[in-house]
C-alpha cells in the first residue's frame, strides 16, 4: 500500500503473531500505524514483534499475551493499549480456532463451545472493550476476519463455518449498533497460502487453482491490503459489509467443470 494512510493511528490485531494476523500487522505498520499484536504464545509474539520492527515504519510495536476467547484477556489488552498509546483506532478480530473436523452430527459439546467462544463470542468481547475504551467517543474501525466458508458448504468444517457465518451477521448487526461512531466491516478470505494451512494447499495447489477465475490461491498480502482499506478513510462510507477475497471461487457456476 502506498502512503501513510494510517499515520499515527493505533491498531490491535488478535492472532497477530503469525499468518493473516501478522500480515495485517505488517501492512498497518507500513501504513504508519502503531500496532499491538495479541496472541496466546509468548515466544511467537516475541518473534513476530522482532519481524515487525524490521519493517519500514515509524509506528511502535507492542505485544500482549492474550487468549482471544477470554473476556478478561481482551479487557487487559485494551487497557494496556490505552495506557501505552492513549487511543485505539482500529481493532482486527482475526484470532480463530477449529478444534473439530467432521460431520455436524458427531460434534461434541466441548469442541462446539470452544469454537463459538473464540470465533463468535470473542469478537463481541474484543469489540466491546475497544468501543468502551475509545471508539464510542472518538470513532474507529473494526475489521472482522471471517471466511468464505461462512457463505458456502464445505465438508468436515461445517461448525467452524457456522461460526464464520455468524461473524458475517454480527458484522452487520454491530455496524447498526455502533454507527455512526464506529464502522464495522468483514473480510471473507478463501484458501490463503499460510504456513498453518500448508498441509491443505501445498499438495493440491494445481488442482485447487485450475478452476478459479484468477488461477491462483490467495496470499496474506491480499488480505492485508483489504484490511488497510477497511481501516482507512478510503472506506469511510462503508460499514456492515463483507469483502470476499476468494479468487472468484464463489463466482463459479454450479455443476460446470473447467
Amino acid at each position: 500500500m502506498n502512503g501513510q494512510v494510517l499515520d499515527g493511528r493505533v491498531a490491535v490485531v488478535t492472532g497477530g503473531s503469525r499468518g493473516i494476523g501478522l500480515g495485517i500487522a505488517r501492512a498497518y505498520r507500513e501504513a504508519g500505524a502503531h500496532v499491538v499484536i495479541a496472541a496466546r504464545k509468548p515466544d511467537g509474539l516475541t518473534a513476530a514483534r522482532e519481524e515487525l520492527l524490521r519493517v519500514k515504519g515509524d509506528g511502535e510495536v507492542h505485544e500482549v499475551v492474550a487468549h482471544a476467547g477470554e473476556p478478561q484477556d481482551a479487557e487487559r489488552c485494551v487497557a494496556e493499549t490505552m495506557a501505552r498509546f492513549g487511543r485505539l483506532d482500529v481493532l482486527v478480530n482475526n484470532a480463530a480456532t477449529n478444534p473439530y473436523m467432521g460431520p455436524l452430527l458427531d460434534l461434541d459439546p466441548p469442541r462446539a463451545q470452544k469454537t463459538v467462544q473464540v470465533n463468535q463470542y470473542g469478537m463481541i468481547v474484543w469489540t466491546r472493550y475497544a468501543w468502551r475504551a475509545w471508539m464510542r467517543e472518538h470513532g474507529g474501525a473494526v475489521v472482522n476476519i471471517a471466511s468464505v466458508g461462512g457463505l458456502v458448504v464445505d465438508p468436515n468444517i461445517g461448525w467452524y463455518n457456522a461460526t464464520k457465518a455468524a461473524m458475517l451477521h454480527m458484522t452487520r448487526q454491530l455496524a447498526y449498533e455502533l454507527g455512526p461512531h464506529a464502522r464495522v466491516n468483514a473480510i471473507a478470505p478463501g484458501l490463503i497460502k499460510t504456513e498453518l494451512a500448508r498441509a491443505v494447499w501445498e499438495p493440491r495447489e494445481p488442482i485447487l487453482t485450475a478452476k478459479l477465475p484468477l488461477r491462483r490461491l490467495g496470499t496474506v498480502e491480499d488480505v492485508a491490503h483489504a484490511a488497510v482499506f477497511l481501516a482507512s478513510e478510503a472506506s469511510s462510507w462503508m460499514t456492515g459489509q463483507t469483502l470476499v477475497l476468494d479468487g472468484g471461487a464463489t463466482a463459479l457456476p454450479i455443476g460446470v467443470d473447467g
